[in-house]
């Protein structure tokens, strides 16, 4: 039931990543909808509240969940962590825990401090989740699952920017359209070489990748015209997105 719990919770919050549940064999959504429900979970912690103690209190809140989980011991009771210790070993757990992390700077108002800065909250928002899922499904090596997320990391950021701007965010280190497309081809090279090395991604470990469908045609996109992200102008005619997202789910998620 938790997993069950688990998939509601992410098709009402995250419909990308429960249709990509969804499309997965069954032995993998036991895995995938737990994940990603947790992320949804942490994800949206630091939005539910303008108190920063209370928000830092949630996120430690999930930390101290995986902890439990990571050593072994009784979880404490929540439908998401009860369906969490059933499908996540230590390392999982220790790898996630860099995720909630990450997400303390979605508490405040502050810049990234650096390049590096920014590189590692989505390393860690992104691939954290990805490489975890692909991990546990199967063979994967994690330099190209990574790439791969970092890649999708970046379309999901471009596409967020304009409502965390909305918020007094200060989501770029240089917002200039130069700066925005330099990014973007970054992110792009990334994805490419991810590509050039799927072989040694499994098939059973790519459940975990179809989630980043969308990221290549969001990139190109920004390369065009990187005032699109500005403008919010990233949003994917319904139609051709999921033409694409069958054609990825059939032949692979490097399409």
């Amino acid at each position: 039931m938790s997993v069950l719990a688990c998939a509601e919770l992410v098709e009402k919050a995250d419909p990308l990543r429960f249709r990509v549940a969804m499309a997965a064999p069954v032995p993998a959504r036991q895995l995938l909808f737990p994940l990603y429900a947790f992320n949804v979970e942490v994800a949206r912690a630091p939005w539910v509240t303008q108190e920063a103690m209370i928000a830092e209190m949630r996120l430690q809140w999930w930390r101290d969940a995986l902890e439990e989980i990571a050593e072994g011991k009784q979880p404490r009771k929540h439908e998401v962590v009860d369906a969490l210790a059933g499908c996540l070993d230590a390392e999982g757990a220790r790898c996630l825990d860099g995720l909630v992390a990450a997400r303390r700077w979605d508490v405040y108002k502050d810049a990234f401090e650096d390049r590096g800065h920014f590189d590692d909250y989505i390393n860690a928002t992104s691939g954290s989740l990805m490489w975890t899922a692909a991990r546990l499904l199967g063979p994967a090596d994690e330099g190209v699952v990574r790439d791969f997320a970092y890649a999708t990391g970046i379309a999901n950021f471009f596409q967020a920017i304009p409502a965390l701007e909305a918020q007094s965010r200060k989501p770029l280190l240089d917002g200039t359209e130069a700066a925005v497309k330099a990014l973007a081809e970054h992110a792009l090279t990334r994805w490419y070489r991810a590509r050039a090395a799927s072989a040694q991604v499994s098939k059973a470990a790519s459940a975990a990748l179809i989630a980043g469908y969308h990221a290549r045609p969001i990139l190109r996109a920004v390369i065009a015209a990187p005032a699109r992200v500005a403008q919010d102008a990233l949003l994917v005619n319904p139609a051709r997105d999921s033409l694409r997202f069958m054609n990825v789910n059939l032949r692979g998620w490097w399409r």
